[in-house]
């Protein structure tokens, strides 16, 4: 998305979409190719017997067209494009000198472990398409807009500021602005992760994007339709796809220099040793071929995507989820990670957690009343007590003559020619902070959402709610901090559930009260401070620190963005596979250093081999083709389980 054109519209989102499939397409045809190439190449190896037939030969040159095709393409378009030559070329070049001195199978083996990991190379790209494609969905197309006292439907992108608009029960909000009139509920979900909705007055600014639950209200425009705070969620993750790691940017150096070099000894060692050391020319192109194969990159390409793609394996059988080794490679060196509270620590829904009530008075009556009004609202604090009292006593919830909202508030409702109040203190009564002995003061301290039941005679009772940690979060956190990575919590939740939570968890550092650029700039600062940091979260709003975080991780059960926008999934939820990924990078770098150290030995013994003469082309084919047999064993270790 450019910068002229960053209001998401219909044109906008069926560009991105196409985009993403054909991205999607071409990981596709790349992978098909690969796995033909390595077919043909296993039916020309039955084929040839004992020597190189003409069906053989044949069956190697379909592998190498058809298993090199994409890879030459990028290879050729590069180097025009950058006026270098790279990788897919010096491969290339490789595959076809091993084919001009009869070597075939050697050169189409080349040409198919390169396609396959090119194949997946750009699988893992065909991803950052569709996760700025999933957020424009949530992001309306229209507003109705009120002037001169008629209303209009219009495009979001024609709203000007000081526009007033109409927003009705149900309805998304379609631009950031302030209630001119009316009062309601808004579920701001999509910003701040928090499941509670937040009531909204007079006054009170509202988000595009979020939802009004009840309540028509009149909204004025406070800000252009492509600056509203979730048009900043997209770009912030558009902009941090967009950045190449560390790691990358060395790879590319290292490709560009690599290539160079050997291209320049190649050519060397086609001249030089005819007229310095007295060679036939024969003997020289003979000699240049060798080095352009037993040079080739095979053995260090092979040192990393084995033992990647085997790890990956690995933690997709216990329910991790990487997309890209680059992701995985990273965990090893990570410092520290952030979690988001609401669905990643907690369980992200209320729960009752305490209920008092007034002597004389049991707490099945209680719930049975609440339960019997409650019934009647789509709030989730409602339905939560409803729930409970329903699996907890039994309890099933009567039929009230009069339920109304008194919005901003809480409920009144008449049941059984009795008049009730369910909701905050100052609805209820002034007695309500003194009820229970000041239970109210504890409970809040805890972190918990206080409602209150009142009728005719006072306060009836006090139900306690909070979003519960989930069964395994303290045992997962004891585990990262054994393997020395900090923890660290971000929520959009108020300074005193932040501190509860914090302190239950075990946690030492939070921050609370963050809307989505303030965890962005959160992540940003405690990568200053700790280096590699991961953001874990289950949110929209978590998306721009997901992707701005060196790694990503996502609740399986979270939001289409935050799953598309993680580098890592965790499928099943457990906060504990954390550590184990973890543990399953450190041992994947370790292999891989192991691989690359052997393989480049091994290609500097082949190099000085065959300068002093000592080498035939067999032997040097066995030697590059044996050292990249090796290495991939040595990958597919990672396929065992770890601890």
């Amino acid at each position: 998305m450019s910068s002229e054109a960053r209001q998401l519209t219909k044109p906008q989102q069926a560009n991105l979409q196409e985009a993403s499939w054909l991205q999607r397409l071409r990981s596709n045809y790349e992978l098909v190719f690969a796995l033909t190439s390595g077919v043909l190449i296993a039916a020309a190896w039955l084929l040839e017997k004992n020597a190189y037939n003409a069906a053989s030969i044949t069956l190697y040159l379909l592998a190498f067209c058809i298993g090199g095709y994409a890879k030459a393409k990028e290879g050729i378009e590069d180097t025009i494009a950058e006026k270098e030559l790279n990788v897919e070329m010096l491969m290339l070049l490789a595959a076809i000198g091993s084919a001009i001195i009869g070597y075939w199978a050697e050169g189409a083996i080349l040409i198919f472990i390169f396609a396959l990991s090119g194949a997946m190379e750009t699988y893992t790209m065909s991803k950052s398409q569709k996760e700025i494609s999933a957020l424009l969905d949530l992001q309306p197309e229209e507003a109705l807009r009120i002037s001169n006292g008629r209303e209009e439907r219009i495009s979001v992108k024609d709203l000007q500021i000081a526009d007033i608009i109409l927003v009705k029960p149900g309805e998304r909000i379609p631009a950031d602005g302030v209630i001119v009139r009316g009062e309601t509920s808004v579920d701001e979900a999509a910003i701040t992760g928090e499941p509670i909705p937040n009531e909204k007055r007079l006054g009170d600014e509202v988000f595009a994007g979020t939802v009004n639950l009840r309540g028509s209200m009149e909204v004025q425009i406070t800000k252009p339709s492509d600056q509203t705070l979730f048009q900043k969620i997209i770009r912030l993750v558009q902009s941090a796809q967009s950045e190449k790691s560390p790691s990358q940017l060395f790879i590319e150096r290292f490709e560009s220099t690599y290539v160079k070099a050997v291209l320049a000894v190649v050519a060397v060692m086609m001249v030089v040793p005819h007229y310095a050391l007295g060679w036939s020319w024969n003997e020289t192109f003979y000699r240049a071929m060798i080095l352009l194969v037993v040079a080739s990159p095979c053995a260090l390409v092979a040192s990393i995507t084995p033992a990647a793609l085997s790890a990956i394996s690995n933690g997709a059988r216990h329910g991790i989820l990487f997309k890209g080794s680059v992701h995985l490679e990273r965990l090893a060196s990570l410092k520290a990670i952030a979690f988001d509270k609401t669905g990643t620590l907690t369980q992200g829904k209320p729960t009752v957690t305490d209920v008092y009530t007034r002597e004389g008075t049991t707490k099945e009556e209680l719930l049975y009343i609440t339960a019997s009004i409650e019934n009647h609202s789509n709030h989730p604090l409602a339905a939560a007590i409803v729930q409970y009292a329903k699996q907890a006593f039994g309890v099933e919830p009567g039929n009230p003559e009069l339920v109304e909202d008194i919005t901003g508030f809480g409920l009144r409702g008449t049941l059984n020619g009795n008049v009730y109040k369910i909701g905050k203190p100052d609805f209820i009564g002034s007695e309500a902070h003194d009820f229970a002995g000041g239970a109210a003061a504890v409970l809040a301290g805890e972190g918990k959402t206080l409602v209150y039941v009142g009728d005719d005679s006072g306060i009836l009772g006090l139900i306690a709610l909070k979003d519960v940690l989930r069964q395994e979060t303290i045992r997962a956190i004891g585990e990262l901090q054994k393997v020395g990575v900090q923890t660290i919590m971000i929520t959009g939740d108020n300074e005193q559930t932040a501190a509860a939570i914090a302190a239950e968890s075990h946690i030492p550092e939070f921050y609370a009260s963050c809307l989505p650029e303030m965890k962005v700039d959160t992540i940003q600062k405690l990568k200053e401070k700790y280096g590699t940091v991961a953001m874990i979260g289950d949110g929209i709003n978590d998306a721009p620190a997901l992707a701005t975080a060196s790694v990503g991780i996502a609740m399986g059960e979270g939001t289409d963005v935050a799953l598309e926008t993680a580098d890592v999934v965790l499928m099943k939820n457990e906060l504990s596979r954390i550590a184990q990924a973890i543990r399953l990078s450190k041992r994947m770098n370790v292999i891989v250093k192991q691989n690359v150290v052997f393989s480049l030995s091994v290609i500097a013994l082949l190099i000085c081999s065959n300068f002093l003469q000592a080498l035939a082309l067999p032997f040097g084919v066995i030697g590059h083709e044996g050292s990249t047999i090796l290495v991939i064993l040595n990958g597919l270790r990672l396929l065992k389980a770890n601890d």
